[in-house]
C-alpha cells in the first residue's frame, strides 16, 4: 500500500478494525461450537442432569441427538485436515 492509498483509507481505519474483530470473534465462535471436547462436556453436563433427575429419557435424547450429530460432523471435519 502506498503512501498516498494509505492516507486516503486512513478514514475507513476503524471500520475495517471492526470488520476484523467481528470476524475473528466468529471464527473463535464456530471453533468453539464445533470442538469435539466442548460437545462432549456438553452431553455429559446432560448424563448428569439426568441422572440427578432434572431431565426425563425423553428430554435427554431431544437434546442429545443434535449434539451428537454436531460431533460426529466435528470429528469428521478433523479428520480430514
Amino acid at each position: 500500500m502506498g503512501l498516498i492509498e494509505g492516507l486516503l483509507t486512513l478514514p475507513l481505519a476503524p471500520i475495517r478494525g471492526t470488520v476484523w474483530l467481528s470476524e475473528r470473534i466468529q471464527q473463535l465462535a464456530y471453533e468453539e461450537a464445533t470442538d469435539p471436547a466442548a460437545i462432549r462436556g456438553q452431553i455429559a453436563e446432560i448424563e448428569e442432569a439426568h441422572e440427578a433427575g432434572e431431565l426425563s429419557e425423553a428430554e435427554v435424547e431431544q437434546l442429545e441427538a443434535p449434539l451428537i450429530q454436531l460431533l460426529l460432523e466435528a470429528e469428521s471435519a478433523l479428520a480430514r485436515r
